[in-house]
C-alpha cells in the first residue's frame, strides 16, 4: 500500500520545498522576558507536572496537567484533579483507566479529560484503538492523543496509517472531542515526518504532536518546524518531550508549536533552570 509513483514524487518535492523554508528561518527568539508573550500570541497550551501552587495564576489556562506513570495512584489521580480544578487548568491528562475517574472529579469546572490512545508504542490495531478511543470518550474524555503505527508509516503502509488516525478521528468528532497525532519524531527520517504529518491531515486531526515522551529523543526545534512547515497554519503542533527550561519553550513556540508538553512545567513557567525529573 505504498504511494503511486506521482505520490512519492509530490512527497518528495513537499519535503525538500518544507526543508528550504526551514533554511530560510531566523533565529528564533532566546530572552526569558518573551515567555509570556509568545504563549500569549501562539501557545494555547502547556502540560505540567508539578506543584500546582507555583504557577502563576494567568498562565494556567494554557496547562494540560499531566500524569502518565504507569505507578500513578488513584490517589494520585484525585491531587491532579483538585489541582486542576483549583488553579483553573485547562485539562487534566491520564491512563485510559483513570478517564472516568477524573471526569466525576472535574464534573461541574471548565477543566478537560485527555486520554491517551495506543500509547505508548503505537502498535495495537485499528480496530482496537478505536474501541479504546469510545471507551475514553463515552468515560469522559474530551481529548485524545493518539500514536499512529511507526511500523505501517516505515513499511510505506500509507493507506492503513491514515485508517488508523480515521478511525480515532471518527470516534472524537462523533461526541466534538480532538485529537492529536504523535508521530514519535525521533524514530522517523524528514521525509517520513513530512509523510506523517500529511496522513494526520489528511485524516482531519486536529493536531500533530512530536514524541510520546517515552521512546526515542524527545521534541527538537528541528522538528517543530519541520511539522509546522507541513501542516501550514490550519493544525496545531505540539512540542513533548525533553522540554525542561523556559528558552527551550520559547524555541519550540517560535518554531510553531502551539502546545508544549513539558515535564519541567515549574521552571518553564517560571524562567527557571533545568529539571531531570521525567514524568511526561
Amino acid at each position: 500500500m505504498s504511494l503511486p509513483v506521482d505520490q512519492e514524487m509530490l512527497v518528495e518535492l513537499v519535503t525538500r520545498e518544507v526543508l528550504a523554508a526551514l533554511a530560510e528561518r531566523s533565529d528564533v527568539c532566546r530572552s526569558p522576558e518573551t515567555l509570556r508573550r509568545v504563549v500569549a500570541n501562539g501557545a494555547d497550551r502547556v502540560s505540567y507536572h508539578g506543584d500546582a501552587a507555583d504557577v502563576p495564576r494567568d498562565l494556567a489556562r494554557y496547562i494540560d496537567h499531566t500524569l502518565l506513570r504507569p505507578d500513578a495512584t488513584a490517589a494520585d489521580i484525585d491531587r491532579i484533579c483538585a489541582e486542576a480544578r483549583e488553579y483553573g487548568f485547562a485539562s487534566v491528562c491520564v491512563n485510559p483507566v483513570w478517564v472516568r475517574r477524573a471526569a466525576e472529579n472535574l464534573r461541574g469546572s471548565e477543566v478537560k479529560v485527555t486520554s491517551v490512545v495506543g500509547f505508548p508504542l503505537g502498535a495495537s490495531t485499528t480496530q482496537i484503538k478505536g474501541m479504546e478511543a469510545r471507551r475514553a470518550l463515552r468515560d469522559g474524555a474530551r481529548e485524545l492523543d493518539m500514536v499512529i503505527n511507526i511500523g505501517y508509516l516505515k513499511s510505506g503502509w500509507y493507506d492503513l496509517v491514515r485508517e488508523d488516525v480515521e478511525h480515532v478521528v471518527d470516534a472524537a468528532h462523533e461526541v466534538g472531542a480532538i485529537v492529536k497525532v504523535i508521530i514519535e519524531a525521533g524514530l522517523l527520517t524528514d521525509e517520513e515526518k513530512v509523510v506523517a504529518c500529511l496522513l494526520a491531515k489528511q485524516a482531519k486531526a486536529e493536531y500533530v504532536k512530536t514524541s510520546t515522551g517515552f521512546l526515542a529523543g524527545g521534541a527538537t526545534v528541528y522538528d517543530v518546524a519541520l511539522m509546522r512547515e507541513t501542516v501550514g497554519p490550519e493544525m496545531g503542533v505540539k512540542a513533548s518531550g525533553g522540554v525542561r527550561t523556559a528558552e527551550e519553550a520559547e524555541e519550540m513556540i517560535a518554531a510553531g508549536a502551539t502546545r508544549i508538553g513539558a515535564s519541567a512545567g515549574v521552571q518553564i513557567v517560571a524562567g527557571e533552570g533545568d529539571d531531570d525529573d521525567e514524568r511526561y
